[in-house]
């Protein structure tokens, strides 16, 4: 899978469960009396010590979904928006962006200050300073020797930049690029938490058609086992025969609470992903639930608006925008400034007020290629954001076509095995009769039951898989996980 090389659309921290149940199955051994389903088992333990290591760190805000409402998609998609950590992460990054476009826009505003101040001096220059400015200045004052004199001074200034060489504009320009960016990775956090949702949510009922498929196995072969007592007990069969199948009936039973164990796990994954608590009950699904349906194939191939490339284009502009700001420190600063100030001492029982006005001109002459560094700077990171987006263009292209490559695959599968299933059961039928009348060997048997829960268990691998595959598709297109009602 494509990761994205800029920080909010690549690092958000969805996991994606690639739970238990999922295609490329491990065998762990065929024989004549050991079921292949024993590949669950290895898997479902690493998924157990993922499982732990979440249940462990999580403690979440939000209300517990112990509810008794079943759980559809359109549900869950709702409470894991509303909910999720992730969501609440991107929303105060806007939010933190918004504030930094608020923060551009001061340059555009009067500054307005005051400051006031009470002095007590026998300091001959500052006890003048006062002397004139409280309009008390007599003739016969010793300017060596003035005195002690106080001073209360309250002063109010207004200032106005004029021009800054184009950076408040360009400041302002990248702080909304910047503000914009932040909407987009909003956005793509979203897209990939819905497709997780989904995976979670498709995940819980693989788990539970699997421990369907394995309890169906159990009843089959406990069958089979009080068939070969009945045929022991009339010296039909021999006793390491039907130890064969006690045997192979147990090994199901331990695989069954292994599958029960993983479905038990895809819950909590599930609320983990919808950022709830666990609960100590299972997480109930709705029987049939409508908004699978709007789970429905694409009709555009274009991914040219998913979030992270608009994203980048964002960051582009901001970019160029910081260069120009860059270059506007070669410029001068213009600013418009007026003032007025009101001292009062007590000593010498003096008041009076004065304003001071002007305009004032800065240019920086020479500053020892701090300039130069910082326009070499960012112009770099501009070209830097570029590369970015045009290998994140790439990269989703090849992200588009393996979604794609997926879901024609996960398609075939699904074919291949509601076929497969139809013929298992029908070669059961048949071998389970001849059995019981004593035509058909129990290794037979049970490399007949075997492929039965194979093909079940594949069965509702691909029909899980096909729907996984194709919220991921809709997710590499930019889309959302379902279409609207």
């Amino acid at each position: 899978m494509y990761r994205f090389p800029f920080p909010a659309a690549a690092s958000g921290h969805l996991i994606g469960f690639d739970t238990y149940y999922v295609s490329n199955p491990i065998w762990v051994r065929s024989d004549a009396t050991t079921s292949p389903i024993t590949f669950y088992v290895g898997k479902v333990f690493r998924v157990a010590v993922l499982a732990m290591a979440f249940v462990t760190y999580y403690v979440s805000s939000g209300p517990a979904a112990s509810g008794a409402e079943p759980w559809t998609l359109d549900h869950a998609l709702a409470t894991a928006l509303a909910q999720n950590f992730d969501i609440k992460i991107a929303r105060l990054r806007i939010e933190a962006a918004q504030a930094m476009t608020q923060q551009a826009g001061a340059a555009w505003m009067p500054q307005v200050m005051l400051q006031g101040r009470y002095t007590d001096t026998n300091n001959s220059m500052m006890a003048f300073g006062s002397i004139l400015n409280q309009r008390a200045f007599r003739s016969s004052l010793d300017f060596n020797h003035p005195g002690q004199i106080d001073n209360l001074n309250t002063t109010g200034t207004v200032a106005y930049n004029l021009y800054s060489g184009g950076r408040a504009t360009a400041g302002r320009n990248a702080a909304r690029a910047g503000s914009h960016a932040a909407e987009q990775d909003a956005r793509a956090t979203q897209n990939q938490l819905c497709a997780e949702v989904v995976k979670a949510y498709l995940n819980i009922r693989k788990a539970r058609e699997a421990v369907a498929a394995v309890e169906a196995g159990v009843k089959a072969y406990e069958t089979g086992v009080a068939a070969a007592h009945a045929r022991f007990e009339a010296g039909q069969m021999l006793k390491a025969d039907l130890l064969s199948l006690e045997v192979q009936l147990a090994q199901t039973r331990e695989n069954l609470s292994s599958a029960r164990h993983g479905a038990a796990l895809a819950g909590r994954a599930f609320l983990f992903v919808l950022g709830l608590e666990a609960t100590t009950g299972p997480v109930e699904l709705a029987v049939d639930d409508p908004s699978l349906a709007r789970l429905a194939l694409p009709d555009t191939g274009d991914s040219s608006q998913r979030p992270e490339l608009l994203g980048l284009q964002e960051r582009i502009r901001a970019a160029e925008a910081l260069v120009r700001a860059a270059r506007g420190h070669r410029q001068p600063d213009v600013n418009a400034f007026a003032s007025y100030q009101y001292d009062q001492g007590w000593k010498l029982d003096r008041h009076a007020d004065s304003w001071t006005a002007g305009v004032s001109v800065d240019l920086n002459v020479f500053d020892g290629g701090q300039t130069s560094g910082k326009i070499r700077q960012s112009s770099a990171e501009l070209a830097q954001v570029k590369e970015m987006l045009r290998k994140a263009t790439l990269g989703i292209g090849l992200e588009v076509e393996q979604a794609r490559l997926a879901h024609d695959d996960a398609r075939e599968r699904l074919a291949v095995t509601a076929q497969a299933v139809e013929q298992a059961e029908e070669s059961a039928t048949l071998s389970r009769a001849r059995f019981e009348k004593g035509a058909l060997l129990t290794a037979d048997l049970i490399g007949v039951e075997t492929r039965l829960i194979e093909a079940r268990m594949r069965r509702a691998v691909a029909a899980a898989d096909e729907r996984i595959a194709l919220a991921d598709l809709r997710r590499a297109l930019g889309l959302a996980p379902l279409d609207n009602p």
